[in-house]
């Protein structure tokens, strides 16, 4: 009879200090658990241990991630751990947001229709109609959710009704062009990213990318990083950048800069999906 392979990701982070991965490793062999993948990482400054492992158990189709994190307690208790174990085979439930530029929207869609984006997006939410006609072509739910300074507050309990009513796992906000209140970051704390030019400071307002023009800037580049309360400053999970000359025009800068967006967010978004990102402090470690 054929069986039925269940597979799980542990990640964990405690204070670092001797028998930590024979403790665990311990406990999974215990529970038949093949080890598929195993990365770690000891901070001699902090003090700190990171780690994620990537296990397969055979015939485990009773098995659940509450069950294996509950037994998993008593190890957490004695090694001081926060730890969390996700079961691959449920996908993360993203909620993407967007304003009038779509192309990280695009990208996002695409890469899940190609089924190289391990997520599932049940809506796509924007304070404008402009997105509308693309999430339907994908198949997503379009909810168009407007925002002035005097509906701001409506407009952000309406967002948290749909991230609860859709079980939304992260919030991804793909150029969403509006500032979300200290409040809603606080609630949406470690589940939501958001993208931008890697020009911020330097260039700030509008048209950063015409204004590096301006100033003949040699690379265009974009940071995704988790929303906090203070803007544009939370942890960073991903970069990267393009080297441009004095070819480039105004139109082509941004087509570039746009291309770098999209790509460093996908792969941000990707990379928390499969659990690889772990905070540590304002800081984050990748596990790729």
């Amino acid at each position: 009879m054929a069986t039925t392979d269940a597979r799980f990701v542990l990640t964990l982070d405690c204070p670092d200090q001797p028998g930590i991965v024979h403790a665990v490793t311990g406990f999974l062999v215990e529970r038949g658990a093949n080890i598929l993948e195993s990365q770690q990482y000891g901070d001699a400054q902090s003090g700190r241990f990171l780690l994620r492992m990537d296990v397969s158990i055979a015939d485990g189709a009773g098995v659940s991630a509450a069950g294996l994190a509950a037994d998993f307690a008593p190890v957490a208790e004695r090694f001081s751990m926060t730890y969390d174990v996700w079961d691959t085979a449920v996908p993360r439930r993203v909620l993407v947001m967007v304003s009038r530029h779509l192309h990280c929207l695009n990208d996002l869609l695409f890469r899940h229709s190609t089924g190289t984006l391990p997520v599932e997006i049940p809506l796509v939410v924007s304070n404008h109609p402009d997105a509308e006609a693309l999430a339907r072509h994908h198949g997503r739910a379009f909810v168009h959710l407007p925002v002035t300074p005097e509906t701001k507050p409506q407009a952000e309990a309406a967002l948290l009704d749909l991230v609860e009513e859709h079980r939304i796992d992260l919030v991804v906000l793909a150029r969403y062009m509006q500032v979300l209140s200290d409040d809603l970051c606080r609630r949406l704390e470690g589940r939501a990213i958001n993208i931008h030019h890697s020009f911020l400071p330097s260039f700030k307002g509008a048209k950063p990318y015409h204004q590096a023009f301006d100033r003949g800037v040699k690379l265009v580049g974009a940071t995704a990083h988790y929303v906090t309360a203070d803007l544009d400053e939370g942890p960073i999970i991903e970069q990267d950048v393009l080297r441009v000359d004095h070819a480039h025009d105004q139109a082509a800068m941004v087509a570039a800069g746009r291309d770098v967006e999209a790509q460093v967010l996908s792969r941000a978004v990707r990379w928390h999906a499969e659990s690889r990102v772990l905070r540590h402090g304002h800081r984050t470690v990748v596990f790729r």
